[in-house]
């Protein structure tokens, strides 16, 4: 990737596509930043790219960070590789000098804009001879290196495409290679890396397949083996239109912060896309790698439904929850999370304990989409005791003591045993025994003492969640109060 910015959705399908292919087939997945434009280069972006791959569970086997036998990882640290490679086309006529000022290239430029043709160089510099080249040098003018463009490229196989070629020589002028400052432009950078650093497969965007011809013609010219290309369709959102970087809601770093479990980004991406034996919810990365097949990726677009992407990650996080080591991970994180959002309450230290949030997790598991909807508003009741008066609930019922000692009977009794099933034809049971009391007035009641609130999860659901003894003694201080 280049290092202009954060890592987002495209990249992250793009960084997994290689990463599956490489295990598929027991081989090296590397990280290559390339930072050649150096005005674009956004600092912290490279470490920020690497550690979303480790957040992601994709790490890459080489990189900035790990380092390798094919290092270094990062393009500004090998110019001197890049010199040299533009002195061996230069020597072989392969590349020239090209002398053309900005002001000249911004003028063909405009020239071209206003014919309404496509802008491009018109290799006047390819003509000079070497004794005009060398007076050019001698008075010390800028100069930048092209490679030579030649019609009657070859056709190539694609690994997603099938047969390919595009007559680059006859849509484009010489394309830049070495710029002044003596760093490379991506055509030259990632021809020699690829070569020098081993590369046998490149799975990269669609986008770049009108450029593999040109890349071909640098191997040839070097007399290299290229690797094989693969190009992978554009990942668009559901409507069809380009996924927007803007509001910065494509960025892992915002999926990370939100909660979201990087094994539901990984699902989707996969989901919405090609090159695998089935299509179904809830793949963990294991299977993604044993269904994986290249020849299976078609050339359609990839439409990503984000609307999709809380039910995404409710299967995966039931995973989570359902695993007793990756279990232990959320209830760590799950006190955190009560005590950061409810922190300045009454938070009785009971509801921190690793056997209660155990227990509401396990008892949640299916219902929530994300850990942080635990400590949303409606499931206050479960970290902070509600604080009701006697008063408040005579409001809604007169035989407020009549229905908290049948309800304090039947939690003692039904303690060993609650099931939300139960507890429901239970409460039915009991509303018949009061006198003028409705079914709805008294789960609004009960509601009221168990959490102090009007709206939320069911009362047998809140029953079950909080525990025989938890409830107990919320209608009793309910009742004394």
């Amino acid at each position: 990737p280049t290092i202009t910015g954060f890592l987002h959705l495209g990249g992250l399908r793009t960084a997994l596509y290689n990463y599956i292919f490489a295990k598929k087939h027991q081989g090296t997945f590397i990280l290559r930043v390339e930072d050649t434009d150096q005005n674009r280069v956004v600092p912290g972006a490279a470490e920020g790219i690497e550690d979303m791959l480790d957040w992601a569970g994709i790490p890459p086997d080489e990189s900035p960070g790990r380092g390798g036998p094919a290092g270094p990882y990062v393009q500004s640290q090998r110019l001197e590789l890049y010199g040299r490679a533009g002195e061996v086309l230069l020597a072989s006529g392969a590349a020239y000098r090209c002398f053309c000022s900005p002001q000249r290239l911004q003028l063909l430029r405009k020239d071209a804009l206003r014919s309404q043709q496509t802008p491009r160089y018109d290799n006047r510099c390819r003509h000079l001879t070497p004794a005009e080249v060398a007076q050019k040098l001698s008075q010390g003018l800028d100069c930048v290196i092209r490679f030579r463009l030649e019609k009657g490229v070859e056709p190539f196989q694609d690994l997603v495409y099938g047969w390919n070629k595009h007559e680059v020589a006859e849509v484009e002028g010489d394309p830049v290679i070495l710029k002044g400052d003596g760093f490379p432009t991506y055509h030259l950078a990632n021809v020699v890396d690829d070569h020098y650093m081993g590369i046998t497969h490149v799975l990269r965007g669609t986008e770049w397949l009108a450029s593999t011809s040109k890349h071909l013609l640098l191997y040839k010219a070097f007399g290299w083996e290229p690797p094989q290309f693969g190009h992978l369709p554009l990942l668009l959102n559901k409507d069809g239109g380009k996924l927007s970087k803007r509001q910065g809601d494509i960025f892992l770093e915002r999926f990370a912060r939100d909660g979201f479990l990087p094994e539901a980004l990984l699902d989707i991406v996969t989901n919405c896309g090609s090159g695998f034996t089935e299509k179904q919810m809830g793949r963990t990365l294991e299977e993604l790698i044993s269904q994986f097949e290249v020849g299976r990726i078609t050339t359609h677009s990839a439409l990503l439904d984000l609307e999709a992407l809380p039910e995404f990650n409710r299967i995966h996080l039931t995973r989570h929850i359902e695993n007793q080591g990756l279990r232990q991970k959320l209830i760590k994180e799950l006190q955190g999370l009560v005590e950061l959002v409810y922190g300045d309450q009454q938070v009785d230290p009971d509801v921190l304990e690793n056997d209660y949030v155990e227990r509401v997790l396990l008892l949640r598991k299916g219902h929530i989409s994300l850990l942080k909807n635990l400590v949303s508003s409606d499931y206050s009741y479960l970290w902070v005791r509600p604080s009701v008066s006697r008063q408040q609930l005579q409001t809604i019922s007169a035989e407020v003591d009549e229905i908290g000692k049948l309800v304090l009977g039947l939690m003692t009794r039904q303690a060993a045993a609650l099931t939300v099933e139960e507890l429901n034809k239970d409460l039915r049971s009991l509303q018949k025994q009061t006198r003028a009391t409705k079914y709805s007035s008294m789960m609004q009641l009960l509601r009221l003492v168990l959490s102090g609130r009007q709206h939320g999860p069911s009362v047998a659901e809140m029953m079950v969640t909080l525990g025989a003894e938890e409830v107990c003694g919320r209608i009793r201080r309910a009742l004394s109060s």
